[in-house]
């Protein structure tokens, strides 16, 4: 069995960790369980614990912060080839997986293991944020340096296209997989759809609509676009409601920018909402900010939504896409969103639109067209059924083989569903 170090900037005890994250925690259950030695390096968020294994046998080890964590795992690594420090159980890897978001390990400077480059989308739109310095030197390591750096490794991505812009920066095509997302079940406790007893679910979304944004509240996420849209369709739609599930530094920004619009309603509260009403958080008002929740409130939110939107920037897959669809819930999200262009089958499974004018008009059409809501809910949840995290780690151990073997991989690679 093989020894395999994955190596990410965050995991999911980090308070922004997100999709990108569960995803290679995923990956790493899966080896795990199929009897691989698998260490998971990543950084240290304030409480979290520098070593934990969990009950599949994944190895945690942290250390570093936002900029610390990438010299302190490349120490790591060069340590551990003698046996020593918090990677000198591993000694020398039998692969290595740099996960590159934006700014990659280059751990094969480290390591003589070969090196699989996981990718989940480009960063171009998402560096101005950082800061002009930062931005500069991010897009040029990131466009520039790494392609370069990693001119015969192996790249992973998680569709086709993130392939195309991987691409587009000098990457063969031909060492270039697509290992796309998979998705947990839905909680015991949750009835996919969620309409009241003895009404339909299209009876009950046509009746009381919500709308719903699953996403980390950041900049590049312009969850701002979906204010917008209830804010224009509220004045034809005055019951019209939008949940908004997740938490992040940018929180406080967009409850000042939904209040500006008039679209809270009494007293501001704390992420929980309490103590407001009717939202099924407990605040009243046209916007509904629920926070970090736990999964069965998550889906159960999700299973009372009429539409999903979705107006990230930039998504390498978009997971809450795929979480929503098992709602049979469509979602309306960018085209320039890049990985969206494969979560959701444009006039499908949900609406590809250019801009906050456009997604303003798509969800209008949808809540005004429960059938062809309908079936582009029933299309997404059919989409989505095939879609498994087991699945998504045996596509892995497959490219991962290949690699240790010396071989390239290209193409989108299906797994196992187990």
């Amino acid at each position: 069995m093989a020894r395999i170090l994955l190596l990410c900037w965050r995991d999911s005890t980090h308070p922004q960790g997100g999709g990108s994250e569960r995803y290679l925690e995923h990956v790493a259950d899966g080896l795990a369980a199929a009897g691989h030695t698998v260490i998971f390096r990543t950084s240290r968020s304030p409480g979290a614990a520098r070593s934990t294994t969990t009950s599949s046998g994944v190895v945690f080890s942290r250390a570093g912060g936002r900029f610390t964590v990438y010299p302190r795992a490349l120490l790591a690594i060069l340590s551990g080839r003698i046996g020593l420090g918090p990677l000198g159980s591993l000694r020398r890897p039998d692969v290595v997986v740099d996960t590159q978001n934006g700014v990659p390990f280059f751990s094969r400077l480290a390591t003589t293991a070969p090196v699989v480059v996981l990718v989940h989308h480009i960063h171009r739109e998402q560096w101005p944020v950082a800061g002009w310095l930062v931005a500069r030197i991010g897009w040029w390591i990131e466009s520039w340096l790494s392609p370069r750096v990693h001119s015969r490794s192996q790249y992973v991505t998680v569709s086709l296209p993130s392939a195309d812009e991987l691409a587009g920066l000098g990457v063969d095509p031909a060492r270039i997989a697509v290992v796309r997302n998979g998705l947990d079940p839905l909680p015991t406790d949750i009835d996919a759809g969620g309409a009241p007893r003895g009404e339909s679910s299209a009876d009950a979304r046509t009746r009381a609509p919500r709308l719903v944004v699953l996403s980390r509240l950041v900049p590049h996420k312009h969850v701002e676009d979906a204010l917008d849209v209830v804010g224009t369709l509220r004045a034809s739609r005055p019951g019209l409601v939008l949940d908004v599930i997740g938490s992040g530094w940018w929180s406080d920004r967009l409850r000042d920018y939904a209040a500006e619009r008039g679209l809270l309603g009494g007293p501001d509260t704390d992420d929980s909402g309490r103590g407001q009403e009717p939202g099924p958080s407990g605040q009243s008002g046209s916007v509904v900010f629920h926070g970090h929740v736990d999964e069965t409130t998550k889906h159960r939110i999700l299973a009372a939504a009429t539409l999903h939107l979705m107006p990230s920037r930039k998504e390498g897959w978009g997971l809450a896409v795929s979480e929503a669809a098992q709602h049979g819930v469509p979602t309306v999200g960018y085209h320039h969103a890049a990985g969206l262009r494969d979560s959701i089958d444009d006039g499908e499974t949900g609406l590809l639109v250019d801009d906050v004018a456009a997604m303003t008009l798509a969800t209008e059409r949808l809540l005004a067209d429960p059938a062809l809501r309908d079936r582009m809910g029933e299309a997404a949840r059919r989409k989505a059924a095939g879609m498994s995290w087991p699945a998504t780690g045996s596509a892995m151990a497959q490219v991962l083989r290949a690699v240790a073997d010396g071989r390239r991989v290209s193409g989108v690679v299906s797994g196992d569903r187990g």
